[in-house]
């Protein structure tokens, strides 16, 4: 018989597992907005308690389509407390400000030694290199971003979304919910993300 594969980042997702999985989505001036809304409004669906925190402060952000969009709060708050998962979305701008920012670096640090989930789009992952995170896995992005990251990764270019131990990767907006539901599956199971992109008309393994 073969033993059932082992998901180290979901609890039981029974009836009686009351464990709410948390996960908190970095908001940047400059930020894609399709990647950013995404993420927050599929891990929501999924029954993640998701916090958007401002990179800058609690102010409304701009993001790179002018779309503006207000946080729950800054990250400054944001950080009392552990998250399931950290969630970096893409676009240039916003990603070169994660990649500056120290609170940035001090928080990816502390995810990744606790061994929980990190995820990143498009231009972000590229906040993850600056910031040394997760060196030597395999990884992807929006395919310009490429240069900056072959020699730290192992670059894949096949798919829309690699997953590499507690690291998650995915390639831009037309794959942000490949990728969300990703990062659902992983919290809340393969069936709830199955319920969540059935309802969205979408289709999840």
């Amino acid at each position: 018989k073969r033993l059932a594969q082992i998901n180290p980042f979901a609890c039981n997702y029974s009836k009686n597992c009351k464990m709410t999985k948390t996960a908190l989505v970095i908001l940047a001036p400059g930020a894609e907005e399709m990647e950013f809304i995404i993420a927050a409004d599929v891990l929501r669906r999924a029954g993640i308690t998701v916090t958007v925190a401002g990179l800058n402060g609690s102010e409304p952000v701009k993001c790179s389509r002018d779309v503006i969009i207000v946080p729950d709060k800054s990250l400054e708050q944001a950080v009392d407390q552990p998250y399931d998962v950290v969630v970096l979305p893409g676009g240039l701008g916003g990603s070169n400000a994660m990649g500056e920012s120290k609170a940035v670096g001090d928080l990816l640090r502390t995810q990744d030694s606790a061994g929980r989930l990190i995820a990143a789009i498009c231009a972000a992952p590229t906040a993850l290199a600056k910031h040394g995170i997760g060196s030597g896995k395999a990884v992807t992005s929006y395919p310009s971003m490429k240069s900056e990251l072959v020699e730290k990764y192992s670059y894949v270019d096949d798919k829309n979304v690699v997953q590499d131990g507690n690291l998650i990767t995915s390639r831009g907006p037309g794959t942000a919910y490949e990728f969300a539901l990703k990062i659902s599956e992983q919290l809340a199971g393969v069936e709830k993300a199955q319920e969540v992109a059935k309802g969205l008309l979408l289709t999840f393994k």
